[in-house]
């Protein structure tokens, strides 16, 4: 077996690795979004408990890409693609913890009065949600365009942001007892606003491995 043709392998075992980690974090916002939907917390502790096995999966990944970086010499796009892999990997794991705070937070507003903000948080995540799909579907394809198409869905994500800031802000001056609730809803709207900004990361690390030059998106 020839050295490019065990690196083409050993790229195809990383490229399986990374996806199950994206498909795991996606499958996160997922559950964190059920519980939001149904106003029930029973998904919490799974979430959680996946977060654990995202953490390690992250390590997996970046090992074997050192490993492939340090015993078979790869250069121009394959060397992009092991550097990037770990731009990738860590951008996915703050997704996760994004997804894990929804789930939590989630779980504290239960049962009480529901914000109508709460659909701008639903929407976010869904958003999110889709923004991750559509990256990874463009890592995998290696298109450019495709990754720019994702990252413009952070555009929806902040628009909602905006507005989910000037709603709960009137609304805790009006009603000062909600303060505390609010509160909540605002910090979770600033997790989901910076979810939509890792995965724009993923996008434009997707564009060097591709191209080899930066480029910044949704600047």
């Amino acid at each position: 077996m020839t050295t490019r043709t065990l690196l083409g392998e050993e790229l195809g075992k990383l490229r399986r690795e990374l996806t199950l980690m994206a498909t795991m974090v996606e499958e996160d916002i997922g559950k964190a979004l059920a519980m939001l939907r149904s106003g029930e917390d029973d998904l919490c502790k799974e979430v959680k408990e996946t977060g654990k096995t995202i953490d390690a999966l992250q390590l997996k990944i970046e090992d074997m890409a050192l490993i492939l970086i340090a015993t078979q010499q790869p250069v121009a796009r394959d060397l992009r693609e092991l550097v990037m892999v770990f731009k990738i990997t860590a951008n996915l794991e703050r997704v996760n913890d994004y997804g894990i705070h929804l789930a939590k937070i989630t779980k504290k507003l239960a049962g009480r009065p529901p914000f109508r903000s709460m659909e701008r948080i639903q929407r976010m995540a869904e958003t999110g949600q889709n923004m991750l799909k559509a990256a990874f579907s463009a890592y995998l394809e290696q298109d450019t365009d495709a990754a720019k198409e994702a990252a413009i869905l952070d555009d929806m994500i902040d628009a909602e942001h905006k507005a989910l800031i000037d709603e709960v802000l009137a609304l805790m001056k009006e009603n000062p007892k909600l303060v505390k609730s609010a509160s909540r809803v605002l910090r979770l709207s600033g997790y989901m606003e910076r979810l939509g900004d890792h995965i724009t990361n993923i996008c434009e690390a997707i564009i060097y491995m591709v191209k080899g030059c930066h480029e910044k998106l949704n600047g």
